[in-house]
């Protein structure tokens, strides 16, 4: 296929932290705001003056420092986060808006405001306490937490407009360039789609990490692209596979099971489209931060949440995807030392294997790529056995 225009030109915003587009945003006094989860409406952070900034630690490949505050049998990502922190590389941040999500993203979170390693006069930190239910009372919780942790602390540290008219421009910013992703992921559902998971996988992460009015008209110029863009004579890959788990934040992943000769298809892990990419509705009656906090807690889909109904709605949601987006099988990714989704792949695996009849791999790896050897020949294997199935007619 023609190469995407602007394709290097993400790539390398996702070298860095703080990019071309976080210092332009920055130098125009704009707020940057870093989150870590889900749980974090990225929608609050992107009211107007602001802009939301979520935290990855690209090409690091040694947590020596963090270790020592954390020990080296914590989550990876989380130690990656704090050693990139101390190394300097998020001090253009304003704030940090951190979610209880795991006893070790708690911990590292609480380190940013116990060391004090961004050099900003008026950082600060502050942590939800986020539900792990589903239902009313939860909500109502959430809705407190978001308010006082979130909201609240913006407009006394910054004075961020937090008013009804500021929200709903938010829910603009979020659906214009969720309409974008969304629209550019659907071409993965095609036969033969004309665009690659490892290109999706890019343009969904510099819509995380880039401010959104500053990233938007280059993906709007993508999508243009795709309209017209030829794919390769001949589907290039052996299968489709969804993608899920925990914090899959680096591209080269995605790339390693397409090498392998899958092709990712659908992006279900914390920092893909799925969640994260739908729209928020405002129903009647509703206010703006009542609808944006009823959608944030529909759509989590983190194994955190204990109750039969979320615990569904995750296998239904991934059953979802493999079926609109075609995919062969399904692979499901922990982070080493991930208690949650370490729990949650195991309970995956055996309703997908033997009750929804639908092939799964699952495999745990560090935050950074290091020696791929072991996952490129599982990925091989369970390849191998899909393309069997499809020979066999799908037996």
């Amino acid at each position: 296929m023609k190469d995407l225009k602007h394709l290097i030109y993400f790539e390398n915003l996702l070298q860095d932290a703080q990019n071309e587009l976080v210092t332009k945003a920055v130098d125009e006094g704009m707020y940057a705001l870093g989150y870590n989860c889900y749980y974090v409406p990225e929608t609050l952070l992107n009211l107007p003056g602001c802009f939301s900034s979520r935290l990855r630690a690209p090409r690091c490949v040694s947590t020596d420092v963090a270790g020592y505050y954390m020990t080296n049998r914590t989550c990876p990502y989380a130690r990656s986060i704090l050693e990139r922190a101390i190394e300097g590389g998020y001090n253009y941040l304003n704030a940090l808006f951190g979610s209880e999500s795991c006893a070790t993203m708690e911990r590292m979170e609480e380190h940013f405001a116990l060391l004090k390693p961004v050099k900003n006069d008026k950082f600060f930190t502050t942590i939800i306490d986020p539900p792990m239910k589903g239902d009313e009372n939860n909500l109502t919780y959430y809705k407190v937490q978001l308010r006082t942790k979130v909201l609240e602390p913006l407009h006394e540290h910054y004075g961020i407009d937090i008013s009804e008219d500021a929200l709903r421009a938010a829910i603009d910013d979020h659906n214009e360039i969720s309409r974008v992703i969304t629209a550019i992921g659907e071409h993965r559902k095609a036969d033969n789609p004309n665009i690659t998971g490892y290109e999706f996988h890019v343009m969904q992460l510099v819509s995380q990490v880039c401010p959104h009015t500053m990233i938007l008209p280059y993906l709007q110029e993508t999508l243009e692209e795709l309209e017209t863009r030829e794919p390769e004579p001949k589907f290039p890959f052996r299968a489709r596979v969804a993608l899920v788990g925990s914090e899959i934040d680096d591209p080269e992943f995605t790339k390693l099971i397409e090498t392998c000769g899958a092709m990712v298809v659908a992006d279900r892990y914390c920092y893909g489209s799925f969640p994260s990419r739908e729209q928020i509705e405002i129903r009647d009656g509703e206010s703006a931060f009542d609808a944006i906090c009823r959608h944030y807690l529909h759509w989590n889909q983190c194994p955190r949440f204990m109750d039969g109904m979320k615990i569904d709605q995750r296998h239904h949601e991934v059953e979802r995807l493999i079926r609109e987006f075609k995919a062969d099988g399904v692979i499901f990714e922990n982070m080493k030392f991930c208690e949650f989704w370490s729990y949650e792949k195991v309970l995956s695996n055996h309703i997908f294997t033997n009750e929804l009849h639908i092939p799964c791999c699952t495999i745990e790896k560090e935050y950074a790529l290091g020696a791929v050897g072991q996952l490129r020949t599982r990925f091989q294997a369970f390849i191998e056995s899909l393309e069997i199935k499809q020979i066999q007619g799908g037996k």
